[in-house]
């Protein structure tokens, strides 16, 4: 205080008066100031013109349904550049009848040469000139053609899409260069250091055996020499159907994409004939529970000066529910309740540091290197897994903890960690939806599944409705299912099935003791 009023008392308003901000302001020519008050217009100077926030209904999502049964759905964004695509009803699960593998070769066949474009290097330039860039991603039920570009050069981009997706050559030699392409990858995918591409195949796997999404997403090897043009063709006839498809855009008008939907995608011919789709499968998941055990050497992954010891992996996962039920909000909080993540994570605010799997597992168990949870959600049915990894000799161990955070999910949730968690969930949904690709995915795959889209505050009205009760009914229920169990690594300790299966239907989640003559 003594410091303030001294400071007061040297003139500090000096500079104040030499800007005119006290009593007696003038001009460096001397006269004084007009005096006039803040509140009021200043003379001569226009009404100045606020942003307001307009009606809510541009910000939602248009629909269109088109008559050959295509959907034109389009969300306004404000920008240059627009991101616009064609998502497919089309996936690994589909392929029961068919060779395995057919979805994995078509992901890596897109954007190749096509009737309109002689190669994948002239459908580049033809993006370039409008500063865009493609891509194509295959999962278990959905397939996506995407391209962002600027705004403008909209009517090519929809017919460049229409173009690859109804019009490829599939020449003999780009079928060849995929074979190479996915056996490399097959290669890479069992040499690199995160076996976890491989555990998450291996849960289906086991979660639904031999069964829809159970089925291997990726192109056995011994199948690639097996998929031709014909083969692609038959898949194609069934599956790249209209009505199974959504042309979905963001930072477009929608008037204009549907005319634009209208005139490339509308009455055309695809390469393979038009007709009746005869073999679709139409196959409800069947939830089986199971193990998938892989036994590897996993001692020389990862060499060099610091290299990765040698560790076994176990995911666990039980049946959830579908993203089109209720109780898949209350399963999105207890995934991002449990999180986890690697023993080795930056900590900081938001990544989950305060977690369960950090909490109870990472931070107690020093030797546990990997805890992380994972929800996979399909149109049918859902699967919550988590994934921990440890030396060999601590398996056991390791799968009794692991078991052990099953069972207390359904105990007692803290007020305090159901908010942070829902905060967590809310604050990750709106940043992902900042980005322009991910709107896109977003609106594709909901107006696919459900012909409608939840915009973000509908969705975050429903997180912050669940209770505490919530979970604790889902998980109730999730416990009754058999497990499914992902092995991977060493296994010579590992439990067997029916004892992982009886450590989830106890009250503490320990496994059964085994006694042993010898040691």
């Amino acid at each position: 205080m003594a410091a303030a009023t001294a400071w007061l008392r040297r003139g500090a308003w000096g500079p104040a008066r030499r800007y005119g901000l006290a009593a007696g302001r003038s001009y460096s020519g001397g006269s004084a100031y007009p005096s006039v008050s803040l509140t009021c217009p200043l003379p001569g100077v226009p009404k100045a013109v606020f942003a307001a926030a307009e009606g809510r209904e541009q910000f939602e999502t248009r629909v269109t349904v088109l008559e050959n049964e295509l959907r034109v759905a389009s969300q306004n964004k404000f920008g240059q550049f627009c991101t616009v695509g064609l998502l497919i009803n089309s996936g690994s699960r589909h392929e029961a009848k068919y060779l395995s593998g057919i979805a994995h070769f078509l992901e890596k066949l897109a954007f190749s040469s096509t009737a309109q474009f002689g190669s994948k290097d002239e459908i580049l330039l033809t993006l370039e000139k409008h500063g865009g860039i493609c891509d194509c991603q295959a999962s278990r039920d959905t397939i996506m053609y995407a391209v962002s570009a600027d705004a403008k050069g909209l009517d090519t981009v929809v017919n460049l899409l229409a173009d690859v997706v109804l019009q490829p050559r599939l020449s003999d030699e780009e079928m060849e260069m995929t074979r190479t392409a996915i056996r490399f990858e097959l290669e890479d995918l069992n040499m690199r250091p995160d076996p976890e591409p491989l555990l998450t195949e291996m849960i289906h796997a086991a979660a639904y055996r031999e069964n829809t999404v159970g089925l291997n997403r990726f192109c056995p090897v011994e199948n690639t020499d097996k998929i031709n043009r014909e083969v692609l063709h038959s898949y194609l006839r069934n599956y790249y159907t209209p009505d199974r498809m959504v042309l979905a855009g963001v930072g477009i008008e929608h008037e204009q994409l549907v005319d634009c939907a209208r005139k490339h995608l509308l009455g055309v011919e695809p390469v393979w004939g038009s007709g009746q789709a005869k073999e679709v499968d139409r196959s409800v998941a069947q939830y089986t529970g199971g193990i998938v055990k892989v036994e590897k050497d996993m001692s020389d992954v990862s060499l060099g000066p610091t290299p990765i010891p040698e560790l076994t992996h176990i995911m666990i996962g039980l049946e959830s529910c579908s993203f089109l039920e209720e109780d898949f909000i209350p399963f999105a909080v207890l995934n991002m309740m449990m999180g986890g993540g690697g023993s080795f994570s930056a900590g900081g605010p938001g990544k989950g540091m305060f977690t369960r799997l950090y909490l109870n597992v990472l931070n107690r168990h020093h030797w546990m290197y990997n805890a992380t949870s994972y929800h996979h959600s399909y149109e049918d049915t859902g699967l919550l897994c988590i994934h921990a990894s440890a030396d060999p000799k601590q398996v056991r161990e390791m799968v009794e903890i692991i078991t052990r955070e099953f069972i207390l999910m359904a105990g007692a949730v803290g007020e305090v960690e159901l908010e942070r968690a829902k905060t967590q969930l809310k604050s990750m949904l709106m940043m992902n939806l900042e980005s322009r690709p991910v709107i896109f995915e977003d609106v594709g795959r909901q107006v696919l599944a459900t012909n409608t889209r939840k915009l973000p505050h509908e969705l975050c009205a429903l997180i912050s409705q669940v209770k505490s009760s919530d979970i604790k009914r889902v998980v109730t229920k999730m416990l009754h299912k058999k497990p499914a169990v992902a092995a991977l690594g060493d296994l010579t300790d590992l439990p067997t099935y029916e004892h992982i299966q009886a450590a989830l239907s106890s009250k503490d989640g320990r496994l059964p003791r085994l006694y042993r003559l010898f040691r």
